[in-house]
């Protein structure tokens, strides 16, 4: 089962800043993909298995951005 998550995340100034939740949620166990657009402000995560809306948010703000919304597809 494949999912995907759109994520609205405040505080991505650059490319640095989408690199860096590019490798945090890359890490996380089942994500298969991640695209960030600093500009938009939006994360997309594909997953090979259902990720916890928690632990992307604690992901997130560990970096020190701030989820906003998670919508799931």
């Amino acid at each position: 089962m494949m999912e995907e998550l759109n994520i609205k995340v405040k505080g991505m100034h650059c490319e640095g800043c989408e690199k860096r939740i590019k490798n945090a949620l890359g890490d996380i166990k089942g994500v298969k993909e991640v695209e960030a657009d600093y500009k938009k402000g939006i994360v997309t995560v594909e997953a090979k298995a259902k990720i916890d809306d928690k632990t992307i948010e604690d992901t997130i703000d560990d970096l020190g951005f701030e989820v906003e919304e998670i919508k799931r597809k």
